[in-house]
């Protein structure tokens, strides 16, 4: 059942029921519009209200539907509000919880609002590089006025219902506790006999030297909205809530929603959108498996990821316990978590009792049997297998029965590490990204004997957390820093060939990466990536790299935390500037190893970078590591800078064309080091069938 029908006295109330947010899809709409017909053919029935069931009024449109032949299906979403506003007999939205999108253009279609406090009003459409596409942008205004309809629409943001109480949004906004059906049916019985019936679409909207207005809100969002074209577009539409006749306005308004949703931005966030949504979704682990409770957590190693790792409970209301080998790195360690959530007071982020009240959740420990009681304790030591295997047989000894036992380890083998206790079934790993408590990312590392419960509870605490989970299977690097490894062999190469750091990083950085991988190598530490190579070196004898790095490692330049990197750092400052050293070292490099440099265009540099990532993803997604093409651009998206508005990795591979990538990657493997670019068998498979990653 998609829209249920009642009368309760001389009301009918149609009750949208489409779980979880009431989405306005075919069925539900349909339902909706026979509602209304059923209801104008009664003469008992003088009124209409219209409500949604559990927890929403209605989220709004499904954007499954689009692109596909659905959403122009009669009734579409335009065609039910038109029934709406043209009934002979008073409608009344009954608005609760959530109110949004397509379900906030559908109240406003209606002739009166009530509503509840706390309901979330918002058209959100921005967020998925679109605008408002049924009158939204027309009909808010109208009863906002265009400042506050403009700031909701181009910002997406929600605004609660209480907050926009006398406005002409709301007709009454129910005092706390009153049962909104019973309000709202006792409100359509008061207006019943009212005529003519109010119509939003009959108002004007005045605002004095609108012109002005609007070029000043057309300066500020072209400023902000980068390469995003819905903001502007959404100044636009509304622009002509105020300079055309309704009608003109719905047009104009229409065709650049339809502009808009064959944009590749628009794309790329809405396949961002549905990507963050299915990555909990693993086929043999349902739904309803069974997850173990967490309401206490601990923490071995108190460096930096383990403080941001303990942030994250703290942020979450669960207590956390940092365990450290001496007394003075535990020190530190918490010293940097206060000092991390006074700075975010003193940003105006956090209240003091909020920030006074997390610390207090955070305690510190040298002894593992004070952490011996807790639900999952999570390993952040040095990213070196002898070292973890000391400390999971310290945890196998002295952690309770059913506890998580989890490795924050970014590359080694979590099979290994499982085997070091005797519980490999609660062994998972957890890859946090730096700084763990602000990036979304969280890796989840199921081993080969990991429990179904245990990954199950993992996936249901990134939630918690407020992370994106995405899993991962076993094998080097997992996903993110085994498809980065080719990302960094190929930034080390250009740099042997003809490039410099700058010129590396202010291409990627045009593409539209938050940091291009000589700044990315700084900030998270280049001896990090030296250890690494050092192990892979010795397992992988017959990969290439480019010794630049290691070159620039035994200077002592490790990044920002020695002031010194691929770039030159001043004390307090974090911008980086270009070295004469280090460039003076990658052109000495070339000439020691006989090549002679070259000018290299922007154009490659990105290819070779991005395609790189492509050719690994491809691999990681044949070899089962991934369970889709979209977990591989939800990592990139939420922890390693890949620009949203590409959608990540293999969506733009996608959108260029696999021939076309395969094509490039082939004209690579004739240069130097070309054993790098043996094309991936998948990659090979889907463009001779003229297929894509994501179908």
């Amino acid at each position: 059942m998609t829209a249920e029908y009642q009368v309760h006295g001389s009301v009918a109330v149609i009750t949208l029921s489409n779980p979880p947010v009431n989405g306005l899809g075919l069925a539900t709409r349909t339902a909706a519009v026979a509602g209304i017909r059923q209801a104008l053919q009664d003469e008992a029935v003088k009124a209409i209200v219209i409500t949604g069931a559990g927890k929403a009024f209605s989220g709004g449109a499904d954007i499954k539907e689009f692109n596909s032949p659905k959403a122009l299906t009669e009734p579409t979403l335009h065609t039910l509000i038109n029934v709406v506003e043209q009934s002979s007999k008073p409608v009344v939205a009954a608005i609760h919880s959530v109110c949004m999108g397509g379900g906030l253009e559908l109240a406003l279609g209606c002739n009166y609002r009530v509503a509840s406090p706390g309901a979330q009003m918002a058209l959100p459409e921005v967020k998925l590089g679109i605008l408002p596409g049924a009158g939204g942008t027309q009909r808010l205004p109208r009863v906002l006025g265009l400042e506050m309809a403009l700031n909701m629409i181009v910002s997406g943001t929600p605004v609660l219902s209480e907050k926009l109480a006398g406005t002409a949004l709301f007709d009454e906004v129910t005092a706390p506790g009153v049962d909104l059906l019973t309000a709202a049916v006792a409100f359509a019985t008061k207006v019943a006999e009212v005529r003519p019936l109010p119509k939003v679409r009959e108002r004007k909207v005045d605002y004095p030297n609108h012109e002005a207005f609007l070029q000043f809100s057309r300066n500020t969002v072209q400023a902000m909205s980068g390469p995003f074209p819905a903001p502007l577009k959404c100044v636009e539409a509304v622009a002509a809530a105020v300079t055309m006749k309704f009608d003109d306005g719905l047009k104009f308004e229409r065709e650049l929603f339809m502009q808009l949703v064959q944009s590749p931005e628009s794309k790329a966030l809405r396949h961002a959108f549905f990507a963050e949504r299915v990555a909990s979704k693993v086929p043999d682990v349902p739904s309803d498996t069974p997850v173990r409770t967490i309401a206490k957590a601990a923490i071995v190693g108190a460096g930096t990821m383990g403080g941001g790792i303990a942030m994250n409970f703290a942020n979450a209301g669960i207590p956390v316990t940092l365990l450290e080998t001496k007394q003075e790195a535990l020190d530190k360690g918490l010293a940097t978590i206060r000092k991390n959530y006074e700075n975010t007071v003193k940003k105006g982020k956090l209240t003091q009792d909020k920030a006074e009240q997390r610390i207090a959740l955070v305690s510190g420990t040298l002894a593992y049997a004070d952490i011996a009681q807790a639900d999952i304790v999570i390993e952040a030591v040095f990213e070196e297998l002898g070292v973890k295997e000391a400390v999971f047989k310290q945890l196998d000894d002295v952690m309770k029965p059913g506890a998580i036992l989890a490795s924050n380890t970014s590359t080694l083998d979590l099979d290994k590490i499982a085997a070091f206790t005797k519980r490999p079934q609660d062994v998972i790993g957890t890859h946090f990204f730096s700084p763990a408590n602000v990036m979304k990312l969280l890796e989840i590392v199921r081993g080969a004997q990991t429990g179904k419960d245990v990954l199950a509870t993992a996936l249901a605490l990134s939630k918690k957390l407020k992370k994106t989970g995405v899993v991962s299977g076993v094998c080097d690097g997992f996903i993110g820093n085994r498809m980065i490894e080719q990302y960094v062999r190929q930034a080390g190469f250009l740099l042997e060939e003809g490039c410099l750091p700058e010129q590396v990083d202010k291409a990627v950085e045009k593409f539209g990466f938050a940091m291009g991988p000589f700044r990315m190598g700084d900030l998270a530490g280049n001896d990090i990536g030296w250890a690494i190579r050092k192990r892979r070196y010795v397992e992988k004898p017959d990969v290439t790299y480019s010794k630049t790095a290691d070159l620039l490692c035994e200077l002592g330049r490790y990044g920002q935390k020695t002031g010194a990197g691929w770039y030159d750092y001043k004390p307090g400052d974090r911008k980086a500037y270009a070295s004469e050293q280090v460039n003076a070292m990658i052109i000495q490099h070339s000439s020691e190893i006989g090549v002679t440099r070259r000018t290299i265009s922007d154009r490659e540099i990105v290819e070779r970078l991005v395609y790189a990532l492509v050719n690994e993803g491809a691999r990681i997604l044949e070899e089962g590591i991934a369970l889709r093409a979209s977990d591989i651009d939800m990592v990139y998206l939420t922890g390693y800078g890949f620009p949203l508005f590409r959608g990540g990795p293999m969506f733009y591979a996608d959108t260029v064309g696999l021939p076309n990538v395969l094509d490039s990657i082939a004209g690579y493997a004739r240069g130097r080091h070309g054993e790098a670019w043996t094309p991936a068998p998948l990659l090979v498979k889907l463009a001779g069938e003229g297929k894509g990653f994501n179908g």
